[in-house]
């Protein structure tokens, strides 16, 4: 990466942080950089090791992605494993179910299913549903490499 898109990158990245009235502080910076350069949801501990070159030990990394989640500009995920998991929000605060998740069973993995939409709708003969606001859709089975 080319230290001008960098540059423009962590600008982005501390706007975002301003947005949602966050003070920019390097470790945060650092967290929400390795948020937005991942493809998947990432555990605590997958971000502290991503990090762990630039000294920032794991308490440090914890506080800030439940500051950053409970700010709203970074989803926190439990996908039934007892495990959380954040990732970066692209639509803003409130906007939960940005997409779905797919949990691998056999091996763990976590994918965003980013070009699938998926509707929920109750049937013709129920008018009502008791489902009110659905805020994350988890799918799980086994994944490609896994079946």
């Amino acid at each position: 990466m080319t230290s001008t898109k960098a540059s423009g990158e962590r600008q982005a990245l501390r706007a975002r942080m301003q947005e949602f009235g966050l003070r920019c502080t390097a470790a945060r910076l650092a967290v929400l950089g390795e948020l937005q350069r991942s493809t998947s949801p990432q555990s605590h501990a997958d971000i502290a090791r991503a990090l762990a070159p630039l000294e920032l030990d794991r308490a440090t990394v914890y506080r800030n992605l439940m500051e950053l989640s409970e700010s709203g500009l970074v989803s926190r995920l439990d996908l039934g494993d007892h495990i959380w998991r954040f990732e970066l929000r692209k639509n803003g605060q409130g906007d939960l179910a940005e997409h779905a998740h797919f949990l691998c069973t056999e091996c763990g993995q976590v994918s965003c299913l980013d070009g699938v939409e998926i509707r929920v709708t109750p049937t013709p003969r129920r008018k009502r549903s008791s489902l009110g606001n659905v805020t994350e859709i988890l799918l799980k089975g086994r994944c490609v490499r896994c079946s």
